[in-house]
């Protein structure tokens, strides 16, 4: 009988012939850093999405607010991140993350909006 080891610590693997690991650790272990790269690109689209819907809400109180972009840009917020765009029939372009949104006005402003 052939002696496998655990691809995460080099253990012997006791049990059916196709397990590959010695233990749900080591497994999980094994897999965390096999898709690291790409769990970590997620995290981080990820966190630039939280922290915009955080700035819109916190800007946002009332439900529809206007704010200048430089008061976004001061908060820290990105204008590459977001999780949709709707454009309504008479043309206007709305970008939201979430439910929070934006509609780019004249002079550098924004009308702020929460969809319910």
């Amino acid at each position: 009988m052939e002696n496998r080891k655990c691809l995460e610590c080099n253990e012997i693997v006791k049990g059916r012939i196709d397990k590959k690991f010695c233990s749900d650790y080591c497994r999980n272990a094994y897999n965390n850093k096999v898709n690291k790269d790409s769990k970590n690109l997620i995290r981080n689209i990820n966190n630039r999405l939280r922290k915009n819907y955080k700035i819109l809400s916190e800007l946002n109180t009332s439900g529809k607010t206007k704010v200048s972009r430089t008061k976004l840009y001061d908060k820290g917020f990105d204008f590459n991140f977001l999780t949709s765009i709707y454009t309504t029939k008479t043309g206007n372009t709305y970008f939201y993350i979430y439910d929070q949104g934006y509609l780019p006005l004249e002079n550098e402003t924004f009308l702020l909006i929460r969809r319910d």
